[in-house]
């Protein structure tokens, strides 16, 4: 059987995914996330010999984590599961399964995989979006994952936010130890504190609360598409993808795919605008299947 293992290593969860040439799922599986580095190696290992017990070997394993690889000393940087930093996640894994794995971005695999076989299928160039707890991006060219030089390609959520207006002033500090950093204007923390003050960080019944009519969560859900258009905006600018998909827990915000192109357009150089913003389609299994498609077809 010809197929490609995909591992979403988060940090709740890992979840591994058997990912057939023509899309479907031969096997998936997830189980809880070890708070012990050593522990995650291991668990991950026993995954990928489970799934090829049952399936025969795998053509390439694809992983998928919350943060990179650095080319500079070949470890972990910049990952809120802290336990990966500094560690050279691939090579340890490598030697425990004695066989290469590609390794990326949680945000790269997410638009891997929307951009093979889901809402950016077909598009030369596409941008996908987590906004969740937290927000990052992708990019995906022709197919392939742009890394970049320093493989922190697509790290919008710590860039500036936009035109910022005298009422944002001063910029919000954010966990990196930057201020201004659009994850602290955009992410689900964030839209919680709009709408129910500082503390605040479920923002699950915001949208049930505006749609009922409550003017706070009204005005919260408002003033986040407007950072949100601003944040977009200046992508497009920069990269002028063929489409942005979005994915992560606030995607799930309906007015955001019509009030966002409209909110977008004044800050757009160009006479004219018409990049969509699609949903994904795959959900939270374009993870998964975006650490699978790293591997070409067979």
């Amino acid at each position: 059987m010809t197929y490609r293992i995909g591992i979403d290593l988060g940090g709740t969860k890992i979840e591994i995914a058997a990912l057939m040439p023509d899309g479907s799922l031969a096997h998936r599986v997830r189980v809880p996330t070890p708070q012990d580095y050593g522990r995650t190696i291991d668990t991950i290992a026993g995954l990928v010999q489970d799934a090829e017990a049952r399936l025969g070997p795998a053509h390439g394993i694809g992983i998928g984590i919350p943060g990179t690889i650095s080319p500079a000393t070949g470890l972990v940087k910049n990952a809120n599961s802290e336990r990966l930093n500094g560690n050279p996640f691939d090579k340890d894994l490598e030697a425990k399964l004695g066989r290469p794995v590609r390794v990326s971005n949680d945000a790269n695999c997410f638009a891997m995989s929307e951009a093979a076989d889901g809402a950016g299928a077909g598009a030369h160039c596409v941008f996908g979006v987590i906004i969740g707890t937290g927000c990052g991006g992708g990019i995906v060219i022709d197919g392939k994952v742009l890394e970049g030089r320093h493989h922190i390609a697509g790290e919008w959520g710590h860039t500036p936010l936009p035109w910022p207006r005298m009422e944002e002033m001063p910029l919000r500090r954010c966990w990196c130890g930057k201020p201004g950093c659009l994850e602290t204007y955009i992410a689900g923390p964030a839209l919680a504190a709009e709408a129910d003050g500082p503390g605040a960080r479920d923002a699950g019944s915001v949208p049930a609360r505006a749609a009922a009519g409550e003017e706070r969560a009204i005005r919260a859900l408002a003033i986040h598409a407007d950072r949100l258009a601003r944040g977009l905006a200046m992508i497009v600018n920069i990269l002028d993808p063929d489409v942005i998909v979005l994915g992560g827990g606030l995607s799930n915000l309906d007015h955001l795919y019509t009030d966002l192109p409209g909110l977008m357009k004044p800050y757009i150089i160009s006479d004219t605008f018409d990049t969509p913003v699609v949903r994904n389609k795959h959900g939270d299994s374009s993870g998964v299947r975006g650490a699978a498609w790293l591997w070409p077809a067979p």
